[in-house]
């Protein structure tokens, strides 16, 4: 590990061990700079805290920005309070910092995401777990919450991103339309457009939904 590198190490989520990374950048002094957890700010610590006594591994790219350019960028948020999981967690940050890319690989391909079904369904098991019952039925309430939402973000993201790039082409097509002074063909094309904007702003409120009840039980339960 050096000056400038994404760094990360494996937390346990419920039960399910190394499904979570928490991301940071290493400053090359001991620190790193990170979204702390429970106060989900952006801070400079010792390594130690940032570890918490586990692994630490090295997240390597094919280019990135030279290590003034990291702690620059890095040190550009410090004190941000922005923290979500799903749109701006700890490797978002720190992805971003070393390439200039908000993305999480984890959010992709791990992290249990909303497709199909209705938030309100998982919403409930989530609440009972949290109301302090026993450690034993606390732990079988959020394993079934889990069970219900493990539909993989890449299942959800490519529809919403489809959507949105189809309301942009009719856009483009209500213009054109409009030019040749056929307005006709200009409202059909907005109404195409509204229906594939309507789909996808659904898409990005289940999304959102799901990304406070996950947060939810991280806070709680890591």
């Amino acid at each position: 590990m050096a000056r400038g590198d994404q760094i990360y190490v494996e937390r346990e989520f419920l039960n399910l061990q190394g499904v979570y990374e928490h991301h940071g950048i290493d400053c090359g002094d001991g620190t790193v700079i990170h979204y702390r957890k429970g106060n989900e700010i952006i801070e400079r610590t010792s390594m130690g805290i940032f570890s918490g006594g586990q692994k630490i591994y090295l997240r390597n790219y094919p280019s990135s920005f030279i290590p003034d350019v990291v702690i620059r960028r890095a040190t550009s948020r410090l004190g941000e309070q922005k923290y979500n999981l799903l749109f701006n967690n700890c490797e978002h940050f720190a992805t971003w910092c070393k390439t200039g890319v908000s993305e999480s690989k984890q959010v992709r391909d791990i992290l249990p995401v909303l497709s199909t079904m209705d938030p309100s369904e998982v919403a409930e098991p989530i609440r009972e777990a949290l109301k302090g019952n026993s450690q034993e039925n606390s732990q079988l309430l959020l394993d079934q919450a889990i069970a219900q939402i493990r539909v993989t973000w890449n299942n959800l993201q490519p529809d919403y991103k489809r959507n949105l790039q189809e309301a942009e082409e009719w856009q483009q097509v209500a213009l054109k339309a409009l030019k040749k002074n056929r307005e006709d063909l200009a409202r059909a094309a907005l109404k195409k457009k509204l229906t594939y904007q309507n789909q996808a702003n659904a898409q990005k409120d289940q999304l959102e939904q799901l990304a406070t009840m996950t947060q939810t039980l991280l806070k709680n339960h890591f």
